[in-house]
């Protein structure tokens, strides 16, 4: 191989070791103290006002279940309609992992994704689109579940 062949390969190796090096230090650092914040701000906002729902389906409905059904469906709604209009995605930017309340969130990649999706039509876009992110996380809820639901019994000695 010639010389100058091997100088060029000499300084590409180089550089690939040196490479993930320099890319770290110039990576800006986030800055963990204003992020918990602002998660905890907006989760906590989140949870605020799902409590005020709570109460306030407490009141129409006759059993605390239908009450926490009521607030699940209000809450899926709201969160789907912020997606819907683009406020959910400004609102998980600014707090970050706040936005992941369980329920908003779950009705934000929902339909973020069928909204991805929607310009392959009703069925093979929106339809089959929206549950591909969703998917596993209905599938580890139900497993989950089960699981808990099994451990239980147990403990309960329900088990022979």
């Amino acid at each position: 191989m010639k010389p100058e062949a091997e100088e060029k390969i000499r300084v590409l190796e180089e550089a690939s070791r040196s490479y993930p090096k320099l890319a770290r230090s110039k990576a800006p650092r986030p800055n963990t103290v204003q992020g918990m914040s602002r998660a905890f701000l907006l989760g906590g906002t989140l949870s605020l006002i799902g409590q005020f729902v709570f109460d306030l389906f407490r009141v129409l409905e006759p059993t605390e279940g239908e009450a926490a059904a009521a607030t699940l469906a209000a809450f899926i709604l709201l969160g789907a309609g912020l997606t819907a209009l683009g406020v959910y995605d400004r609102l998980a930017e600014w707090g970050g992992a706040g936005a992941a309340v369980p329920i908003t969130g779950f009705a934000n990649t929902v339909v973020a994704a069928a909204l991805d999706f929607r310009r392959e039509g009703w069925i093979l876009g929106m339809a089959s689109k929206m549950f591909v992110i969703a998917g596993p996380v209905i599938v580890f809820g139900a497993v989950a579940g089960v699981v808990v639901g099994l451990i239980r019994a147990a403990a309960l000695g329900l088990f022979p």
